[in-house]
């Protein structure tokens, strides 16, 4: 999808690939191989200058440590997260908090935001810390403000995220069960005051059974959705 002069691109669950013009190429949440809504023909993404994690499960950040390699990519997470990359030997890493912004590949402004979900890694040795769930504000130099929710459900200060960083378009998820479903979704949306919102983390298993259909029926005409071919 085009938007705003970026080219946007859905990998299935929450994975986006976004291209900025100069050809700069960010990726948010990457799971890719092992990811059942994932296309084969995207496991191994090439170019990838940034990556951009909202939390530690391994629905939102399995594709980073090889990605990450693969590309030299810089990474950026919240300071827990970020601790634990470099833990894996990842070099470019950049760890953050809430409220903070840091500058990136492409002179891409991103700001770590609040979501209300849960966080831990889960490894070999049980559960272990990865700081607290966030999003993600993308400042596109001369293009679009865009919002990544991560996990979040809805809550009331998404309301300050609206009013603060005025997004153009956010992935906001709608499966339900371990995110917010459709009606809250739409909630969300109009709460953050976006216009456009692009549909993630739904259809990938069963349980995730909210649809975009039911989040244009909940929009009652008060924001877009735009719902994305994977790929």
């Amino acid at each position: 999808m085009e938007f705003e002069g970026v080219e946007i691109t859905w990998l299935g669950h929450a994975s986006i690939r976004v291209r900025l013009d100069d050809g700069t190429t960010l990726l948010v949440d990457p799971w890719l191989e092992g990811n059942p809504a994932c296309p084969e023909s995207e496991y191994q993404q090439d170019g990838i200058d940034a990556i951009y994690v909202t939390h530690g499960h391994f629905d939102h950040m399995t594709g980073v440590e090889s990605t990450a390699r693969g590309n030299e990519a810089a990474v950026f997470a919240i300071h827990e997260l970020a601790t634990y990359f470099e833990g894996l030997g990842l070099e470019n890493v950049t760890g953050s908090n809430k409220g903070g912004t840091v500058e990136g590949p492409g002179g891409v402004k991103a700001t770590l935001v609040d979501a209300r979900h849960s966080a831990g890694i889960t490894g070999d040795d049980g559960i272990i810390s990865g700081g607290e769930a966030a999003g993600w504000v993308l400042e596109i130099p001369g293009g679009p403000m865009l919002y990544h929710a991560g996990d979040t459900t809805v809550f009331g200060d998404l309301s300050l995220i609206g009013e603060i960083y005025e997004p153009d378009l956010a992935f906001l998820p709608i499966g339900g069960h371990y995110t917010m479903g459709p009606e809250l979704a739409a909630r969300a949306a109009r709460l953050l005051g976006v216009e456009k919102v692009v549909p993630v983390h739904f259809g990938t298993f069963p349980i995730l059974s909210g649809t975009p259909d039911e989040l244009t029926g909940a929009a009652e005409g008060k924001f877009e959705v735009l719902a994305l071919d994977i790929g």
